[in-house]
């Protein structure tokens, strides 16, 4: 199964535990493929860069540099078109869509209420963290 995880999953699992840290462990383990793009990749890194996560790393006995290292090893690198028009009510959420559409991913996960109200795109299922570990080890 292809996902593409939107930043705030990423975020979350990658600094805490629960389902978010669940797909993460799904990626590890080679059962679920994580797509991402080089605009995600650079949002993840500016929002892990900020200064409220320095103490969650600390504790975990890792560097910002060593969690985006492995996210990237990880991920499947696709650097989509944009869409030709709008879709999202936040257009900075398009991109996720633009790249799930390119990747032909059967998932988007989120936390974003933007995204998930959208339920999926050009029959692609938007599910939150939760759902996505329902679905991929169903």
């Amino acid at each position: 199964m292809r996902a593409v995880i939107d930043t705030n999953v990423l975020v979350s699992g990658l600094l805490w535990h629960g389902a978010p840290h669940t797909l993460l462990e799904q990626v590890r383990a080679g059962s679920l493929t994580l797509v991402s793009s080089p605009a995600l990749l650079a949002e993840l890194e500016n929002v892990i860069g900020r200064a409220k996560f320095d103490a969650i790393l600390t504790r975990s006995a890792t560097s910002r540099e060593d969690t985006l290292n492995e996210l990237r090893q990880l991920a499947e690198v696709i650097e989509p078109p944009p869409l030709p028009q709008p879709v999202c009510r936040d257009p900075d959420d398009d991109q996720v869509l633009a790249l799930a559409l390119a990747a032909r991913v059967d998932l988007i996960v989120s936390g974003d209420e933007d995204l998930l109200a959208l339920d999926s795109f050009q029959g692609i299922p938007i599910v939150s963290p939760a759902q996505a570990v329902l679905r991929i080890t169903a």
